[in-house]
């Protein structure tokens, strides 16, 4: 398999746009604005998913929402401009400044 290259069917059109939708609910405006909050890799930022890759995120956001894990979200255009430069934070090193500055990090 080439590098960069999905491992499985693409995923369809309707899980795409479901996968979408469940995003823009979490404050997102598209797959690359949540590239960072969800772990996602450039090729799912473009918005190309396996089945299997688009039915665990769609599975991940609705827990999260039933379980109301998510704080107050505020969506990316209401963000400021450090607000926004933090959201786009690799999460290790967002982790790493925060026990820099006394924090306990853990991973959930």
């Amino acid at each position: 398999m080439a590098f960069g290259q999905q491992s499985g069917p693409t995923a369809s059109a309707r899980q795409v746009q479901q996968l979408l939708a469940l995003l823009k609910n979490a404050g997102h405006t598209d797959f690359r604005d949540a590239r960072g909050p969800m772990g996602f890799t450039q090729r799912q930022a473009a918005g190309k998913f396996t089945r299997d890759e688009a039915a665990a995120f769609i599975d991940r956001l609705q827990d999260s929402e039933l379980d109301g894990a998510e704080t107050a979200i505020v969506p990316a255009t209401e963000l400021s401009s450090t607000e926004q430069l933090v959201r786009g934070l690799p999460s290790e090193r967002l982790a790493a400044e925060l026990r820099r500055r006394g924090w306990t990090v853990a991973k959930s």
